[in-house]
């Protein structure tokens, strides 16, 4: 079956877990999001970069040539992270694989719950999902 950027689930699901914490403190969430940018920078990428603990947004960041669509989609897509506690990509690529309607299934909206690439879980190895980074 093909799937977007084909991706499968079980691999995105690997990655989720390759990429949880030890732990994560303000300092380390401001530092994951000033990574986020530098790399958006450096490839001169018109976006905009979030980082939020539990409800608490402790970075944002907006390039040059982001406009304040960015933050519609970052609403969007941290509210399926933060529903699911699994990547935005994840949560499509699933929904291909089974065949489904995401939003259907879920009884969400597409105009308030994204599906698309960039919204990824803050795991950390003992408390689980900490929050989002978009």
């Amino acid at each position: 079956m093909s799937t977007t950027g084909g991706f499968s689930s079980s691999g995105l699901l690997k990655e989720e877990q390759l990429l949880a914490l030890p732990d994560l403190s303000l300092k380390s969430a401001i530092e994951i999001g000033e990574i986020a940018k530098s790399l958006g920078t450096q490839r001169s990428l018109p976006i905009a970069v979030e980082v939020r603990v539990g409800d608490w947004i402790v970075y944002h960041a907006s390039l040059p040539g982001s406009t304040p669509e960015n933050d519609w989609w970052i609403g969007r897509k941290a509210r399926v992270v933060k529903l699911k506690k699994h990547s935005s990509m994840f949560e499509r690529v699933l929904a291909e694989e089974q065949g489904i309607d995401w939003h259907k299934e879920n009884n969400l909206l597409d105009e308030t719950h994204a599906i698309h690439g960039g919204g990824l879980p803050l795991i950390t190895k003992d408390d689980g999902f900490v929050g989002v980074l978009i």
